[in-house]
């Protein structure tokens, strides 16, 4: 997962997939979700996102097993 953040035009976007977009459904007036071709999500833009957010912190909780160094044989 990729998080960018884009000053410019206020928006925050969350990469959650490799997979291409090829669609893209608008919930409300703030709310991206972009769908692969299997209609399975691959991203989220949220707009407007220092005016929508309630912190201006983003914050991600991780699994520990995404934290340990896994070594290859």
């Amino acid at each position: 997962m990729k998080l960018s953040y884009f000053p410019d035009t206020d928006t925050l976007y969350i990469d959650i997939s490799d997979r291409p977009s090829v669609e893209s459904e608008r919930i409300n007036e703030n709310l991206i979700i972009d769908l692969d071709s299997d209609g399975q999500p691959v991203g989220i833009t949220l707009e407007h996102y220092s005016k929508t957010a309630s912190s201006q912190a983003i914050e991600v909780d991780l699994p520990i097993s995404m934290l340990t160094t896994q070594q290859t044989a």
